[in-house]
């Protein structure tokens, strides 16, 4: 009688992305078989070289043509998200609401016909709204007519979710809330890798007003997982990290890349400026804007709201967070050695 264990099979989507391909090595070291759902399978054979991960070719947008890739399933990881609004600017609401609200709701429906009944969904802290200078927790929802359409897509995503297990009693979900994620791995390059770029090639004007929470794409991961493992029913968990100002932030980027920041501080009305230029040069161009309008709008009505509690995560969870140096210097490290800064 061979009583060897089978390992747990994860599903992950949005595999090769920042969050994806840092949880996709993380299950794998947890002792996962992991099945990723990417878009490029030759890029995902560059990223995930020599690990033993099944590859499944798909889109969110097309969810029915890999659902058979669902059976065997004992958890469902969904990363996958659009948001190409912080690249090349403009507004993308039909294509937000398709991949992320649709994509979501077609997911979660063929998951469970394949037997699927764990669920853990990436959501955002765009979620979340709480007053300037607060310490906003999971239960601070933000309204819908307060949000951008990027912001809306991720509330009516989650909506999906809850709504779902309301119809299914036999079904288990968690949402994880993540911060501006930064780290390793990021071949995108996501907003997060383009700033460090920005700053190493001395692209940035001034100081941009604004705060943010950033955190590690691992530490998020690493939530994730113990979302599957530890998270409530229908609970939201924050994985935001660190409150920083950009003031903060920038001269540590300094520091860790070796050039000169800019101190002088940018006024809101030059951000604005700025990136009705760059969204005006991208329309030109076909090129990503260096900041776009729905950047230097979050920037104004986010400014200060980026205190997260991490009570409910740590207590219920046990997540922890590594130091925000720690995360700048690995992430520069892999675009280093990926080409992406000289």
């Amino acid at each position: 009688m061979d009583d060897k264990i089978s390992a747990p099979l994860a599903f992950v989507t949005g595999a090769t992305g920042l969050l994806g391909n840092n949880l996709v090595r993380l299950l794998l070291e947890q002792g996962f078989a992991v099945r990723a759902l990417v878009r490029s399978p030759g890029k995902a054979l560059d990223q995930f070289a020599g690990l033993p991960v099944e590859l499944v070719t798909g889109d969110m947008l097309a969810v029915e043509a890999f659902a058979r890739a669902l059976t065997g399933v004992d958890v469902v990881f969904h990363t996958a998200a659009y948001f190409r609004d912080s690249y090349t600017g403009g507004r993308h609401w039909p294509k937000l609401y398709a991949a992320n609200v649709l994509g979501t709701r077609a997911l979660l429906h063929h998951a469970h016909a394949a037997g699927v009944r764990r669920f853990v969904h990436a959501s955002s802290i765009a979620v979340l709204r709480g007053m300037r200078g607060a310490l906003v927790d999971e239960t601070m929802l933000r309204k819908e007519h307060e949000a951008d359409d990027y912001y809306r897509s991720k509330i009516l995503s989650d909506r999906e979710v809850l709504s779902f297990l309301e119809r299914h009693p036999d079904f288990d979900a968690t949402m994880v809330l993540p911060g501006w994620m930064h780290g390793p791995g990021d071949m995108g390059p996501t907003s997060a890798a383009r700033m460090v770029i920005d700053v190493a090639r001395g692209r940035l004007p001034g100081v941009p007003p604004g705060s943010a929470s950033l955190v590690d794409a691992r530490d998020v991961a690493m939530a994730m997982i113990l979302a599957h493992r530890h998270g409530r029913r229908g609970e939201r968990y924050l994985a935001a990290g660190r409150h920083m100002t950009m003031g903060e932030l920038l001269p540590m980027l300094g520091r860790l890349l070796g050039v000169a920041v800019p101190k002088r501080r940018m006024p809101m009305a030059l951000l604005y400026l700025v990136a009705g230029i760059g969204e005006i040069r991208a329309r030109l161009t076909g090129q990503p804007v260096l900041l776009s309008w729905a950047v230097a709008r979050a920037m104004s009505r986010e400014n200060e709201r980026s205190h997260f509690d991490p009570t409910r995560s740590q207590t219920q969870l046990g997540l922890r967070f590594r130091p925000v140096e720690e995360t700048l210097r690995d992430e520069i490290a892999w675009l280093r050695a990926h080409g992406s800064l000289a």
